[in-house]
């Protein structure tokens, strides 16, 4: 698990590179180049092709595969590649987030870079990710869905310097989450130049969960709040 590894020492980086998926290959993948092209192709083409079976055999077939070795590489069809491109940008991103210094900053400043990285530097194409979120929101793909989006605040958060256990643990990733798919949403659709409607988008859900904690935090410290906790802890 990526929380034990982080707790027994080892970096946020580290980590996730050891968490690798779809088929969490033992590193080093003597297939990784082959795999990251092959994705990288497909990725490239879903804006016309999309996340489909015939993307990858056309993707396969440009870069001179043998018969077998797309489905080889990627066992899960389109589904698997979407997944690996997912969890390597989720790789990418905490290396550019420890890149950029995010120990030094506020807690809000790291998310807000998180998210500004995870968007503007790893999420790719925007028909291309409108299509991955297509085939990922149909029914049978939606576990998947809210797999990889887990996956992905979770980078996010370790990234942060999160070492929280308790329910805070849930509640943050919850929160991020909720932040980071509106975003991306907006994203999807922004065209302002620079993309500054969606970094402004952001700043705003941030500015709503810090005004939400802040009277979280006021309720906590009123007397009578105070009083019914410690009444139900006795």
């Amino acid at each position: 698990m990526v929380s034990q590894a982080l707790r027994l020492g080892k970096g946020p980086l580290g980590a996730y590179i050891e968490w690798m998926t779809p088929e969490n290959p033992t590193f080093p993948d003597p297939d990784e180049g082959l795999r990251d092209r092959l994705a990288d192709t497909v990725a490239a083409n879903a804006t016309f092709d999309g996340w489909t079976r015939t993307a990858i055999a056309h993707a396969a077939q440009g870069l001179g595969l043998p018969a077998g070795e797309a489905e080889r590489l990627f066992p899960g069809g389109p589904l698997g590649i979407v997944e690996y491109v997912s969890s390597r940008a989720d790789q990418r991103t905490v290396a550019d987030m420890e890149a950029a210094g995010v120990a030094g900053m506020k807690v809000r400043d790291r998310i807000r870079t998180a998210v500004r990285i995870r968007l503007e530097k790893h999420a790719g194409e925007r028909d291309a990710a409108r299509r991955a979120l297509s085939l990922l929101a149909l029914p049978l793909n939606a576990p998947l869905g809210l797999k990889l989006l887990y996956r992905t605040v979770d980078a996010m958060w370790y990234a942060a310097g999160d070492t929280s256990v308790d329910f805070n643990f849930y509640t943050k990733r919850a929160t991020l989450a909720g932040v980071y798919s509106a975003t991306l949403l907006y994203w999807l659709n922004d065209r302002t130049e620079g993309g500054q409607g969606t970094w402004d988008f952001l700043d705003r859900r941030l500015d709503d969960v810090m005004r939400i904690e802040k009277i979280k935090s006021q309720v906590r410290a009123w007397p009578g709040a105070r009083t019914r906790a410690g009444a139900a802890r006795r």
